[in-house]
């Protein structure tokens, strides 16, 4: 496949970034998105230009690491997939490509398309995690958990804070990956103690980072390589109201 990318470069958060424009060659169809950036890389170091820069780790779909705006879309065309799972197939020979990174005023540009999602560790440190001591692991019988809220919270524990959710929002709100690590804590009897001061500490630390507000627009769950469902921010919604009911 030949291609033509035009691609978002800017060498640091406060420079000013430009969209530059690179032909790529004789890409293998079965090669992911990144495997050709890849090629498109080794070939810039050869000519001595920089290389683009761009997130990536475990390259099976499980880290988060990776993740751009391809063609406008947070991770491409292919749904439920993450960019490092996007293969060139789903592209046409001679197609033009426009790559750019994460756009949320909470994911500042650190390098062409590498972006700090730090706000998420925000997130996560103002409640996502259970803070009693449990002593060794019990034996997965001990504590009886409903089918249902087993599966629900698992489908929760899936996201694996790409961000894509962030940079698909038109008001650029981190509210299902919030909801997503509220809920699957929530939902499991390990996290009932903390459940009212997790909702409301993350809550107020997702605002403080400088997420938007939710409107339920829904791009979020459309391009959400995991699928986590809408309904997650229903219940963050819920517990968020029964918390500070309780409080006040």
């Amino acid at each position: 496949m030949n291609l033509k990318l035009r691609v978002w470069r800017q060498t640091g958060p406060t420079s000013r970034g430009r969209m530059a424009t690179y032909d790529v060659t004789d890409i293998s169809p079965d090669a992911s998105f990144l495997e050709m950036l890849d090629v498109l890389n080794e070939r810039l170091i050869l000519e001595g230009e920089e290389p683009i820069a761009f997130d990536h780790d475990c390259r099976e779909g499980i880290c988060g690491m990776c993740g751009m705006m391809i063609n406008g879309v947070a991770h491409g065309p292919s749904r439920a997939t993450t960019t490092c799972q996007l293969h060139m197939r789903h592209f046409k020979d001679g197609e033009t490509i426009d790559v750019e990174p994460w756009r949320a005023a909470a994911f500042p540009v650190v390098k062409d398309l590498v972006v700090d999602r730090g706000a998420f560790d925000s997130i996560i440190q103002a409640g996502g995690y259970i803070s009693a001591p449990t002593g060794a692991a019990p034996d997965a019988h001990a504590t009886p958990v409903p089918k249902a809220d087993a599966d629900a919270a698992f489908e929760a524990a899936t996201c694996i804070g790409c961000g894509a959710c962030v940079a698909a929002c038109p008001n650029g709100s981190a509210m299902l990956f919030t909801a997503a690590k509220v809920g699957h804590l929530g939902l499991l009897p390990q996290g009932q103690p903390e459940r009212d001061t997790r909702v409301v500490g993350m809550l107020a630390a997702h605002d403080e980072a400088g997420f938007g507000g939710c409107t339920n627009a829904g791009e979020c769950t459309t391009v959400c390589p995991k699928g986590i469902p809408l309904t997650l921010i229903g219940r963050l919604n819920s517990d968020y109201r029964k918390a500070v009911t309780k409080r006040g």
